[in-house]
């Protein structure tokens, strides 16, 4: 059968699911068999995607089809490359508030991360008045400079993201992509080989996602204590203008952690939590995420987050949502300078109960039953545009 090798791999995958290490309840297996419906759907999608000479941006990560930690103000594309071709990114600008760009070599695999090969953000684009831009990647060494970025050994994917911190007002921008000495001319049409490789291909993305992304908090995260964070890094994978504060807690029902941080004055600094499968917690119909914008932050200039299962009804609470366990990460993107630790998270562990006492501005950061619908309203509303554009 012409799907068999993928069905093989949705089988094996099946395993992979059933047999992770971090399973201890019936809630986690099923969030695990929820997690490889979407990686099943964006296997597919990313195989069928592979076009290097007629090639077109797809997402790659989504409400849908979560990998690697996604973050939940993030939208991501990609697009396959070859590295000795020349190749043509045309858009307009939006209004988020961050647009990056990244070509990677190779890709994922269990046992190590692609080479980011070069990493830039939208300031060194030159943008009209109308917001149109246009970008071109390829192998002469010549052409290198503004509007030219040469495409090193081994490129073969660019990835780019487009950053809110305002879901409700910024709007996304344009992209095309298309290799310049392809444009006018058509691909041959699809045959049989062509559709057996494509599945094969979907089941081999399937299974190193899974194994990737399962020991991928291994590498980065799982050798640290549990309800702390490091200090401000450079985000691992090569971003050049973005850095992260990175840790996984441990929480009783009756307990709450408190991430105190500094409201910096990068364009966008965002907190998020995420579940032992590596992927976002429910950011559309939960607050489980806030960026700088969505948070209240305190007469003192800090932001007071509050991470619990119990609602604690404060303005900054993210909920846990049933995980005891689980990660959480703080981004700093487009950044200027340096961060270094005074940038960086305070933790404190408490009691639900001794909120009151903890949060130095707690009156101030209360809200009402009516207020936080509104709030769940209002990201419900703008994930929906979001993906709609």
């Amino acid at each position: 059968m012409l799907t068999q090798p993928f069905a093989d791999a949705v089988v094996e995958a099946e395993k992979v699911i059933a047999e992770a290490p971090h399973i201890r309840t019936e809630q986690d297996l099923v969030e695990g068999y929820d997690y490889l419906a979407g990686s099943i759907r964006a296997s597919l999608q990313m195989a069928w995607a592979y076009e290097r000479d007629f090639p077109f941006f797809v997402s790659s990560t989504g409400p849908h089809t979560k990998m690697g930690l996604d973050n939940p103000d993030a939208l991501y594309f990609h697009a396959y490359l070859r590295d000795d071709a020349e190749y043509v990114v045309t858009g307009t600008r939006g209004s988020t508030r961050d647009l990056s760009f990244q070509v990677l070599g190779g890709d994922y695999s269990p046992v190590e991360v692609p080479d980011s090969l070069t990493a830039f953000d939208d300031r060194e684009l030159d943008i009209g008045p109308d917001g149109r831009f246009e970008l071109r990647f390829g192998p002469d060494r010549a052409k290198a400079g503004p509007g030219y970025v040469v495409l090193g050994e081994g490129a073969a994917m660019l990835v780019v993201r487009e950053v809110y911190s305002d879901w409700s007002t910024e709007r996304r921008g344009t992209l095309r992509v298309h290799r310049a000495d392809r444009l006018g001319s058509a691909p041959p049409p699809r045959q049989r080989t062509t559709l057996e490789k494509r599945y094969g291909v979907a089941g081999k993305i399937l299974l190193n996602r899974l194994r990737t992304f399962l020991a991928f908090p291994e590498w980065f995260y799982l050798d640290l204590p549990a309800n702390t964070m490091t200090e401000p890094r450079r985000t691992p994978g090569g971003l050049a203008t973005q850095f992260s504060s990175a840790g996984h807690y441990d929480l009783a029902d009756d307990q709450a952690m408190i991430v105190t941080v500094p409201a910096s004055e990068a364009p966008y600094q965002g907190i998020q939590l995420g579940s032992q499968w590596y992927v976002s917690l429910d950011y559309s119909d939960h607050q489980t995420s806030l960026t700088a914008d969505q948070a209240r932050t305190d007469p003192d200039g800090m932001l007071r987050f509050v991470i619990s299962e119990r609602d604690p009804g404060v303005a900054n609470w993210l909920e846990r949502l049933g995980h005891s366990r689980g990660f959480v990460q703080i981004r700093w993107q487009r950044l200027s300078r340096e961060l270094g630790p005074a940038d960086g998270p305070q933790i404190e562990v408490v009691d639900v109960a001794d909120l009151p006492a903890k949060l130095p501005h707690h009156e101030r950061s209360q809200v009402t039953t009516a207020e936080w619908a509104e709030r769940i309203a209002a990201r419900q509303t703008a994930v929906a545009w979001r993906m709609l554009g």
